[in-house]
């Protein structure tokens, strides 16, 4: 009850950013917002990619970027394409890391990011995120044959997390309030973080879980980690863009009222989450019935809205 109480205000912080940045907006008249505009210029939309977050943003074996999403900011794309009246727009893929990825929305190097990020009050000061398109938390991966169950058996050891990343906040902020003791040190990327416990170099790697057990999944490491411990913070999901572009809000989350009216977004996420990945492994990871109550909800905005 406790986890669905808080996810349920996880929801409902995610609808208040989205309240904020992109519902019931529309764009000027007098022509396209600044990003719109760059976009119809170049004939190109630059999405930011993540190199090992599957099954969100990750490499297939010709190290091509796919996931999750990747193919949800291919929608906006195609809606993008429809405001700037420019169907055949090109996709560049341009890399970032959770440490970068804010400041290549605001420098403008990116104009979507599709990855695995936390839409959460601090971050909607200075960006704009799409409707909920997940709900992840904070957990810990542990090699299978350590003692530890949850936060309070890692005292005095030493936790990876991903710089950049709001679980390297969740982790401070468990280890003050229960005085653990923890050597919280951090890695570049996910795949980073995933080494070090691998190597041995840390005792713990505390990330959101889903995204853990694609790691674990993609390594087909399964006998040698495991997840574990309670959620140490729960965080909702967005695709990322500029902030205070109207135009550019209405279209993003137009593009995910047509996925929803389509009935679109469960069997894309039954791809990427319960379905053999174009990469072999599968994750089993059904969705919630938070997340479907979500997707119903965009369903029968875009009904009331025909």
């Amino acid at each position: 009850m406790r986890r669905s109480l808080a996810i349920s205000g996880c929801l409902l912080l995610a609808a208040c950013l989205l309240a904020t940045g992109a519902s019931a907006q529309t764009g000027s008249s007098e022509g396209l917002s600044p990003t719109l505009s760059a976009i119809k210029k170049a004939h190109a939309v630059r999405l930011g990619y993540r190199e090992s977050s599957p099954p969100f943003s990750f490499l297939d074996q010709a190290n091509r970027p796919i996931g999750y999403s990747l193919e949800l900011c291919e929608a906006i794309v195609e809606e993008i394409g429809v405001e700037v009246d420019d169907p055949n727009l090109k996709i560049d893929y341009v890399k970032v890391t959770s440490d970068d990825r804010i400041d290549a929305v605001l420098q403008n190097k990116i104009d979507l990011e599709c990855g695995s990020t936390t839409a959460n009050a601090e971050r909607g000061k200075r960006v704009a995120f799409s409707p909920l398109m997940f709900v992840a938390g904070t957990k810990l991966m542990v090699p299978k044959g350590a003692a530890v169950t949850g936060v309070t058996d890692l005292k005095g050891k030493t936790v990876v997390v991903t710089k950049g990343t709001t679980n390297e906040q969740a982790m401070h902020a468990v280890d003050k309030k229960l005085s653990l003791g923890l050597n919280i040190v951090t890695a570049p990327d996910h795949e980073q973080s995933f080494r070090m416990v691998a190597d041995g170099k840390a005792d713990a790697f505390a990330t959101d879980d889903i995204l853990l057990y694609g790691l674990i999944a993609r390594h087909k490491a399964q006998e040698y980690f495991r997840v574990v411990g309670d959620y140490l913070s729960y965080d909702p999901y967005g695709i990322m863009f500029r902030k205070g572009e109207p135009q550019l809000s209405a279209v993003v989350e137009r593009a995910f009222r047509k996925l929803g009216s389509n009935r679109d977004l469960v069997p894309l996420y039954n791809k990427w989450f319960t379905a053999r990945l174009p990469t072999g492994e599968r994750l089993n990871v059904p969705i919630s019935l938070q997340l479907e109550e979500a997707f119903k909800a965009m369903d029968d905005s875009a009904s009331a809205n025909n």
